[in-house]
């Protein structure tokens, strides 16, 4: 939930509102595209709901277009590193050595 009240109200606070749509599309990742891709970036830069936007992005797996302030390659490369520390983790809890019980408290004798 955002601070409007609700999830899907963030398109609307975007900074991008008012800009044209295929700058956020470059259609290649070289030559006059590069330019288009660093102006979508900076429009994203100041944006107050870029974490929103990038969120969106990376669960609806969104492979075209700037989302975020971030490419195509960008969120490629954030799910891959995502992808080896779960498998990093899963491997450490696997490989762990399991815990010792604790050691039975002694008990007062009363007389």
């Amino acid at each position: 939930m955002t601070e409007t009240g609700s999830s899907g109200n963030w398109r609307m606070m975007g900074a991008c509102l008012s800009a044209d749509p295929d700058l956020f599309f470059p259609i290649s990742a070289a030559g006059p595209a590069l330019r288009q891709t660093e102006q979508a970036k900076a429009i994203c830069s100041g944006c107050r709901v870029r974490q929103e936007c990038l969120q969106f992005a990376l669960s609806h797996d969104q492979l075209y277009g700037i989302w975020g302030g971030t490419t195509p390659d960008d969120r490629q490369r954030y799910r891959r590193r995502q992808r080896r520390r779960a498998a990093a983790a899963a491997a450490a809890a696997a490989t762990a050595a399991p815990a010792r019980p604790a050691p039975p408290r002694k008990r007062a004798v009363t007389v």
